[in-house]
């Protein structure tokens, strides 16, 4: 899994502001189509891979394959909301959300992200 996903596509890592990694291979969608597709067609994320929506403040897992944990930001990369073990044809949005950070599901408690924790890259 993962190892072709996002060639070509920008990608970073997120880290929190004290240097934590949260995403080591973290595709940048910011494009309508990119957003739109997401992780359509995957069948997995490897421990260390997401996805980067931005903009976004909602996001669906119609059609996908696998639970995902959600994690929105605010405008500064700060964590505003986690929604963990989303399963595939669910919806969820936060308010105030600029951004939505999809990880495999599990890594957000197993990296401790919390509420207002900053992510950089």
């Amino acid at each position: 899994m993962g190892k072709r996903w996002g060639r070509g596509k920008p990608s970073i890592t997120l880290r929190r502001a004290s240097g934590e990694i949260v995403c080591n291979r973290c595709v940048v969608a910011d494009s309508s189509f990119t957003r739109m597709r997401g992780l359509l067609g995957k069948r997995g994320l490897d421990r260390g891979e997401g996805i980067l929506l931005q903009p976004a403040g909602s996001i669906h897992t119609m059609f996908m394959r696998f639970t995902i944990d959600v994690v929105f930001l605010d405008g500064e990369n700060r964590v505003l909301s986690i929604e963990p073990d989303l399963k595939p044809w669910r919806s969820a949005r936060a308010r105030g959300s600029k951004a939505v950070l999809e990880l495999p599901a599990g890594r957000a408690a197993d990296v401790g992200l919390r509420v207002g924790d900053h992510l950089v890259s």
